[in-house]
């Protein structure tokens, strides 16, 4: 599996945390959320922490799933 990259995050004033990914948006955690996130970033890969945190992780499993006939478009 290819690791994440391309993420980055701002601490902003007010404490809340923005996350982008390959310069986009990609979400704000707040509060204690915020907290949690900048305390995992310390411990963990900061790439493969943000990807959790935006869900945009990848499992591996995607073009099995496309590929099922439950998901086949009609």
């Amino acid at each position: 599996m290819v690791a994440p990259e391309g993420f980055d995050y701002t601490v902003r004033a007010d404490g809340s945390v923005f996350i982008e990914h390959r310069g986009r948006p990609a979400t704000t955690v707040r509060g204690d959320r915020a907290a949690a996130f900048l305390n995992e970033v310390e411990l963990d890969d900061p790439q493969e922490v943000m990807a959790r945190w935006t869900g945009n992780y990848r499992r591996g499993n995607e073009r099995t799933a496309k590929n099922h006939p439950r998901n086949a478009h009609r």
